[in-house]
């Protein structure tokens, strides 16, 4: 397996949140800083949205289909160091417990939106997570991510 400890992802839920393209940036910022090159995946809409939010490349890296992602971690032709999967939708749960499965690098599930506290209950897999209830506001997110990751807040 081609586990690349210089590679982070970053796992895209549904485009519908407005905090999403917001935290997508700053995981992707805090892991260059941390020396490694953020992988963005996600459907074609979420993927549009941070392009459209970083359009010379400066925060993201590689950006690959979802589908194609999972493929290729299943296979065991590709698998990050650290993979950060957000949820706001029920779906995002079953995306996060299969890159739980998939991948042999440490897994972030960081749960937002107003439904956050019944998402966070379905999480069962080994994963470490970070909760907040909002859809609207980065900072509180912001600082859960930095408790988890050591990230400056």
């Amino acid at each position: 397996m081609s586990e690349k400890e210089d590679e982070g992802l970053i796992v895209l839920g549904c485009p519908e949140a407005p905090v999403q393209v917001s935290l997508a940036i700053h995981l992707a910022h805090g892991l260059r800083k941390a020396g490694k090159t953020p992988v963005i995946t996600g459907n074609p809409s979420a993927r549009a949205l941070v392009a459209m939010a970083d359009p010379e490349g400066r925060y993201v890296g590689e950006m690959i289909d979802l589908d194609r992602c999972i493929e290729a971690m299943a296979g065991k032709e590709r698998d990050f160091a650290v993979s950060f999967v957000l949820v706001h939708v029920e779906s995002g749960v079953s995306f996060a417990g299969t890159i739980s499965a998939i991948s042999g690098g440490k897994v972030i599930v960081v749960v937002f939106g107003k439904d956050a506290e019944s998402l966070s209950a379905l999480i069962d897999f080994p994963c470490e997570k970070v909760m907040v209830r909002t859809a609207h506001k980065a900072g509180p997110l912001k600082a859960a991510i930095a408790e988890v990751t050591g990230w400056g807040a």
